[in-house]
């Protein structure tokens, strides 16, 4: 059987990495980058492990594909991440000139969307894919971190 390639395959691959992230006590978003159907880059947040405000999934992820590539523009690969990009990721994602962004669930507060933050103007944006799934993962780490304060 031959496995689809397709944006709920690696969405889950970015859910494996927010589930690392869950498991340090870290917000739990992950994000992988894709080129020519290969996953180049995994990471997810960290910024409580490197005291990093910038250290968001999204930005890890940037770096190392742009190191895998060898070369700072990314306009041939796709970034799936759990969580809508906030401004600055999204902000990255312009510099890198990202092909594609397949985001899972929405952020109405933070999100690129309604800060109107502006990507490149050739990536294409998919939103919602595994929504619910990435939503749960989010709610399930707020509630716990709430229940032990």
């Amino acid at each position: 059987m031959i496995i689809p390639f397709d944006d709920t395959y690696f969405m889950k691959k970015a859910l494996q990495e927010a589930q690392l992230a869950f498991d340090k006590g870290e917000v739990p978003v992950g994000a992988i980058i894709v080129f020519n159907d290969k996953i180049i880059a995994r990471a997810h947040n960290l910024t409580e492990t490197l005291t990093d405000v910038t250290a968001h999934a999204e930005m890890q992820a940037f770096t190392a594909a742009a190191d895998f590539l060898g070369g700072k523009y990314l306009q041939k690969c796709t970034l799936y991440v759990t969580l809508e990009p906030c401004q600055m990721c999204a902000g990255a994602s312009y510099w890198t000139q990202i092909g594609k962004i397949v985001y899972g669930a929405s952020e109405p507060k933070r999100g690129f969307v309604n800060l109107g933050t502006t990507l490149h103007p050739k990536t294409k944006i998919v939103s919602g894919v595994l929504e619910n799934e990435c939503s749960l993962l989010l709610k399930r780490f707020f509630v716990e971190k709430r229940n032990l304060n």
